[in-house]
This record gives C-alpha cells, sequence and structure tokens, in this order.
C-alpha cells in the first residue's frame, strides 16, 4: 500500500516532511544558504589562500630575475604573464585540496550531504568561492610582478572571462581530485608531484617551443599551458597563437572535473 498522508494522519503532527523540496528556487535559495557557510566556516583561510597565490607567483617570477639576471624585455614579459599561472594553480591545489581535506576528516562533508540541499548546490558553492577568490590572486601577481621588471601590460576585455574560466578549471580540478581519492596522503602526495612538474617542466616561464616535441604535444593536451596562454593572451597583444584551441582545452578539462565531481559525490553515502 502507497504510503500517503491518509495513511499517516499523525505525519503533520509530527513535523514530517509531506514533500521533497525541489526545482530552481530551492536550488538557489540552498545555493545561497550553502555559500554563506563556506565563507564563515572558511574566513580565517581565505586570506592565507589568497597571500599563497601571490606568494607563489609573485614570488617565483622575482627569483627567476635573480637567475636569470638582466634579461630582454620579451624574455621578462614571458616570464611576468606565466607568473599568474603559476600562482593559480599551484595556489588553487593547495587551498581547495586542504580545504577538502579537512572536511573529510572533520566530518563536515557528512554533515553537508545530510542537509535537505541538492549536492550540486554544494560543490557550486565551493566553486565560487575559490574561483572568485583566484580573481584577486592573478591581479596582484600580474601588478607585483610587471612592476619588479618595469613592464606595462596591454589588458583586454577578454581578461575577465580568462581569469574567470582559469580559476574555474583550477578550482574544479583541485576539488575533484581530493573528493575522487579518498586517502588524504595518496592526495597530498600528488600534489606535491603536481606542483613540481608545473614548477619545473611546463612551459609557462619560457616558450613550449624550447621542448623537445614530444613533450610539447602532451603539454598541449594537459590544462597547464593552455591556462598559461588564455591569461597571457588577456594582457599582452601579438605573442599567443591559436587561442581558441587553449580554450577549448581548458573547457575540456572543467567539464572533465565537473564529471568525476558529479560521480563522486553523487554516490558519496
Amino acid at each position: 500500500m502507497a504510503l500517503t498522508a491518509m495513511n499517516l494522519p499523525g505525519m503533520a503532527a509530527a513535523g514530517l516532511p509531506q514533500a521533497v523540496r525541489r526545482g530552481p528556487r530551492h536550488w538557489w535559495s540552498s545555493y545561497l544558504a550553502l555559500l554563506r557557510f563556506d565563507v564563515a566556516s572558511q574566513r580565517n583561510w581565505l586570506p592565507m589562500f589568497l597571500l599563497t597565490q601571490v606568494m607563489f607567483g609573485a614570488g617565483m617570477a622575482i627569483i627567476y630575475g635573480f637567475y636569470l639576471g638582466a634579461m630582454a624585455p620579451q624574455a621578462a614579459l614571458y616570464i611576468v604573464t606565466g607568473a599568474p599561472t603559476v600562482a593559480l594553480v599551484s595556489g588553487t591545489l593547495i587551498g581547495v585540496v586542504t580545504m577538502v581535506t579537512e572536511r573529510k576528516l572533520a566530518g563536515t562533508w557528512d554533515f553537508i550531504w545530510s542537509l535537505p540541499a541538492p549536492r550540486s548546490a554544494a560543490v557550486a558553492s565551493t566553486f565560487t568561492v575559490y574561483t572568485a577568490l583566484a580573481l584577486p590572486g592573478i591581479a596582484a601577481t600580474l601588478a607585483l610582478a610587471a612592476w619588479r621588471y618595469g613592464l606595462h601590460l596591454s589588458v583586454s576585455p577578454a581578461a575577465l572571462p580568462a581569469f574567470l574560466l582559469a580559476g574555474l578549471m583550477s578550482t574544479s580540478i583541485g576539488f575533484g581530485l581530493a573528493q575522487a581519492v579518498r586517502n588524504p596522503l595518496i592526495v597530498n602526495v600528488i600534489v606535491n608531484v603536481l606542483i613540481f612538474v608545473l614548477l619545473m617542466y611546463s612551459p609557462v616561464v619560457f616558450p613550449i617551443s624550447q621542448l623537445p616535441g614530444w613533450l610539447a604535444d602532451l603539454h598541449r593536451v594537459l590544462p597547464v599551458y593552455p591556462l598559461a596562454q588564455v591569461i597571457r593572451a588577456s594582457v599582452t597583444s601579438g605573442i599567443v597563437h591559436n587561442l581558441g584551441t587553449s580554450y577549448a582545452v581548458l573547457a575540456a578539462w572543467t567539464a572533465a572535473s565537473w564529471t568525476v565531481t558529479g560521480w563522486v559525490v553523487g554516490h558519496r553515502k
């Protein structure tokens, strides 16, 4: 027999829900509530996340100047415009993965998943917070690095969508990775390896033409090089070519990260 309010007359008196809330309005209200929760629960960590990005990006740009000494303006421009990618990927991987791991250990995700709110709203809230926080980190890194080398950047209207896509892609990969791998120790190892590869082998602060052909082809389908190209094209002119391919690669990695995240979150108990 179907369970209805007529079968269970005491349901209303007991305060039990008679229907599951759903629809765009419920999703939006849940998203806003979870967004407030994310900001409030991480208010002490978020400034450190921003500082980490700036230290990675501007710090690496300045250190390269010490290594290389006097540089031609073109070389300095390449380093300056590559610094935000180093800042964004390193800071996002550290920040988002640390946040997800701490919530796992504290049982916070179990609490969030038990709320009468769509899990997609919780994921979207986290993406929003860290993507928005990536923007001032990118801008600050560019400003500090450009000031260090005395360069003048030509910021185009494409800067905002480029920065948004860059931040969203990095946040998506970090979140998907941290949710997909259950063991926090393994996640930390993966993150450290990725940051090492980014700093040492990715063609971010040097032209991709310097790499062997097979390694250059590999980087063209990995997200870091296209990310650097998108950011570089938004603040310079005449350096980046085939920009549409870079946007397509970033969009593909973002979509893949969302798919993994959606599958993992949907199957969490």
